[in-house]
């Protein structure tokens, strides 16, 4: 095998070579350092992958420039529409292969990666092929003169994707930035990188030209930091925590005032109206909406807000169906939930369980470690909590959800709003007008009624207040990836 070949054969006896390289001009190349990736569920090194330092970053850049100014800036919608629906189509042939090496790398239940992650993948790239040739401008009316835009690329577009959805916010990055007729370099995890290296073999397999998408690991303060503040990459992606955000907010500032997008951290309230007309099926979804992915997103309905008339009901019920789900290994079919990412993170949701033991909340059902090895928490529920207790401010990005009561929506609204996030909320209740009444004075990108967790690449996605700044997904996402040109020709009118 070549040496950025690894071997591996799952418990399952699926067997990957796993590529461990950095993807630069459509080549696999040495870092100038390397990483140990591990495996989430007994902590023992996979593969050790190739890390990116300032200097690669420079060669990502300088082939993504290359690769813009020398022709792909110029592509036709109809070219790029048929690279990318041929990467979805590798995509879906290696299915498998892909969603096996994201649960190994990630610790997500393989279900999880074959119904959600590979999905998003594909469907992404499918839908913004379908944009590829209908990026157009306006025809104005001005006095005498015929004024019109266009919508341009930027250029080159840095990508830095977290951990939790690898190959889904992958696909957030790359497809928009492509189909507008830009060049990429997408930085992924260093905890992560496995399923995003075996995407880069599809690129090139499917026929993109050299540089125009490039894929490269490395750590945050290294070869995230170099790309943020490179000063030929015009346009920045980030989706991952507050404080890194505002990292790179600064480093956009400090080198060339590049376009920055955000999609950072959640603190959703899941608001629950004693009016609901089958408790189990709100259970169902309030569950989904915090312990899916461990905890691990985002948008985690990590508040629940329930009327006081039905609170007992609801606490009684949500404990029981919380306490039936699966916690272990990925790999069977029956798990519904896996491990957290790495020893780091799972330090920091039990220091949160901690905190909320000491400030008096009462931890109702769960709190521990499962098994002796791996990074697996029980889900768990806290109840008399208070507003500004810790685990109601902070985002906490585990198996941890915190639930109290409320009267009325004047007072759910103010609880609700009692976070520095907006970035979801969902409303359960059989009244429509009071659903779309809240939605509306929701502080939040995306409000769920009735449901949680429903994300389409056909929708808008994004936050207000410090969830981020810039919608992704949809042709929303649009915006973010071309610059507006006002021409105005003088067709011949006197002065």
């Amino acid at each position: 095998m070549s040496n950025f070949v690894t071997e591996y054969t799952t418990p399952s006896g699926f067997k990957l070579n796993l590529n461990t390289a950095l993807f630069i001009n459509n080549e696999f190349v040495a870092g100038g350092s390397t990483i140990d990736t591990i495996n989430p569920v007994n902590g023992e090194v996979i593969a050790t992958v190739q890390a990116a330092e300032k200097e690669q970053v420079d060669l990502a850049v300088e082939a993504a420039e290359k690769a813009f100014y020398g022709g792909w800036k110029k592509s036709t919608g109809r070219e790029r529409a048929r690279l990318m629906n041929k990467l979805a189509d590798l995509c879906e042939r290696d299915a498998e292969e892909l969603a096996q090496i994201e649960t190994l790398d990630n610790g997500k239940p393989l279900t999880n990666s074959r119904m959600v992650d590979v999905q998003i993948i594909v469907t992404q790239l499918r839908y913004f092929a379908g944009w590829c040739d209908k990026i157009h401008g306006k025809v104005i009316e001005t006095e005498g003169k015929l004024s019109y835009t266009v919508h341009e690329p930027i250029g080159v577009c840095g990508g830095i994707i977290p951990w939790n959805l690898p190959m889904g916010m992958l696909s957030w990055k790359i497809a928009p930035a492509v189909a507008t007729g830009n060049t990429v370099v997408i930085k992924t995890s260093e905890l992560t990188p496995l399923s995003a290296i075996k995407v880069a073999a599809l690129v090139k397999e499917a026929g993109f030209p050299p540089g125009v998408i490039n894929i490269i690991t490395g750590y945050g303060h290294i070869t995230g930091d170099a790309l943020a503040r490179h000063m030929k990459v015009s346009k920045i992606a980030f989706t991952g925590s507050l404080a890194i955000g505002r990292q790179i907010m600064r480093a956009s500032a400090d080198s060339n005032l590049k376009k920055v997008t955000l999609e950072l951290g959640g603190k959703s309230p899941n608001i629950v109206f004693d009016d609901v007309e089958n408790l189990d099926e709100v259970v169902f979804w309030s569950r989904m909406g915090i312990f899916f992915n461990a905890g691990q997103a985002c948008c985690a309905g990590s508040r629940i807000f329930v009327q006081e008339g039905i609170y007992d009901k609801f606490v009684e019920k949500f404990k029981a169906l919380a306490a039936s789900g699966k916690v272990g290994d990925p790999l069977e079919a029956d798990t519904f939930q896996g491990p957290q990412i790495s020893q780091r993170q799972f330090d920091r949701v039990m220091d949160y369980i901690k905190a909320g033991k000491e400030e008096g909340a009462t931890c109702l059902l769960g709190g521990n470690r499962v098994g002796d090895t791996g990074y697996f928490i029980e889900p768990t529920i806290f109840t008399d909590v208070t507003p500004k207790m810790k685990i109601m401010q902070e985002e906490i990005f585990g198996p941890v959800v915190c639930i109290s009561k409320f009267t009325d929506i004047d007072d759910v609204v103010k609880k609700a709003h009692d976070t520095i996030y907006g970035l979801a909320a969902a409303v359960f209740t059989s009244n429509i007008t009071r659903a779309v009444t809240l939605s509306n004075e929701l502080e939040a990108g995306t409000v769920w009624v009735n449901c949680y967790n429903i994300i389409n690449e056909n929708s808008p996605f994004g936050g207000y207040k410090q969830s981020g700044q810039g919608r992704e997904n949809s042709e929303y996402a649009l915006a973010n990836y071309t610059q507006v040109k006002a021409i105005k020709i003088n067709v011949g009118n006197p002065l």
